[in-house]
């Protein structure tokens, strides 16, 4: 299968995976809107690295536009959908609500519609570690229940593969989900905490640390995430007896606790940290940990990258993109 449909292909995984599929040579086309819940620059500036690639082409759109979407479909026909657009973020879902059934509901409705009526042979889409909630069992495996979203992000995220479900059950769509765990490194987003801390520390400013720094999170490399993501496409899931509908958690399988990953990144920064000790926020979650057990069977996911390696890559590309 050569040609594949990324949407939010300026995003931070996105355009991890259309660089990966380019270099393969793959055909490969996005969809983007450029929204500035972060620096539209940033999203840009990945646009521009993917657009060196002469078999790329970045579709100016919004999921939510239904008619856009049957057009980039109808004439790309593509045989690989990968849905990685969303409105991401726990606390900004407390603010701004709306954004994350916009997107997160209607626009993967949106996709659905656009996959039933030009079938790829498989829809591959991001679901997210935050569908988990407070769920004390650890690790998280994809057979927990998960009723209970302690964020609107996460119960969009929960909708997305209820969504999914029944249109694999009903026209046969194959579908997977996969439960992001965590994810950081070069080209990552200004709203998550690799981002935040590095920036904070550079500018001699405090970082703020919420529940006391009494947290644990699965932090998961982007090189590794996009290893699973790629794995994953060539994997269609078939019927046998069900709906040919997949879900998988993709993880670094290794939780770190936050102030192990701000002592790492200090060392690679070069600088100690000064720490705003804040309570839990809303919505937010204790611990996650990925059982990754059934992704390494279906597809030989295995992690490799290791914080004390990942972060020092990131802060060299954040050093390197600020000219800091």
């Amino acid at each position: 299968m050569r040609k594949v449909l990324i949407t939010g292909a300026a995003g931070f995984i996105g355009h991890a995976v259309a660089n990966r599929l380019l270099q393969s040579d793959f055909d490969v086309q996005g969809i983007d809107n450029f929204n500035d819940y972060y620096s539209v620059d940033l999203k840009r500036a990945r646009a521009a690295d993917l657009s060196t690639h002469k078999n790329f082409k970045l579709h100016g759109e919004d999921i939510k536009n239904a008619a856009a979407l049957e057009e980039v479909f109808k004439e790309f026909q593509p045989e690989v959908v990968v849905n990685l657009a969303a409105q991401p973020g726990v606390r900004y879902s407390l603010e701004n609500p709306r954004a994350y059934i916009d997107t997160n509901i209607v626009g993967f409705v949106n996709i659905l519609e656009a996959c039933r009526h030009h079938p790829p042979k498989h829809l591959v889409y991001a679901s997210s570690s935050s569908v988990y909630g407070s769920n004390k069992k650890v690790p998280f495996s994809t057979d927990d229940p998960v009723d209970h979203p302690i964020s609107l992000y996460a119960a969009t995220k929960k909708s997305n593969e209820l969504l999914a479900h029944s249109y694999s059950h009903l026209f046969g769509l194959p579908t997977t989900g996969l439960r992001f765990f965590t994810v950081y490194g070069p080209w990552g987003r200004p709203d998550m905490a690799t981002w935040k801390f590095t920036q904070a520390i550079l500018a001699n400013k405090p970082i703020d640390v919420y529940n006391h720094g009494n947290m644990k999170r699965d932090f998961t490399y982007i090189d590794d995430i996009v290893d699973g993501v790629f794995r994953v496409l060539d994997h269609i899931p078939d019927s046998a007896g069900h709906a040919p509908y997949r879900l998988y958690n993709i993880g670094n399988n290794r939780p770190t606790s936050l102030m192990d990953f701000i002592h790492v990144l200090e060392s690679a920064i070069g600088k100690k940290a000064e720490l705003n000790m804040l309570p839990l926020q809303p919505g937010d979650v204790l611990e996650t940990y990925a059982d990754i057990d059934d992704l390494v069977k279906a597809v030989g996911f295995h992690p490799t990258t290791s914080i004390e390696e990942g972060l020092p890559k990131f802060v060299k590309w954040y050093r390197e993109y600020h000219k800091a």
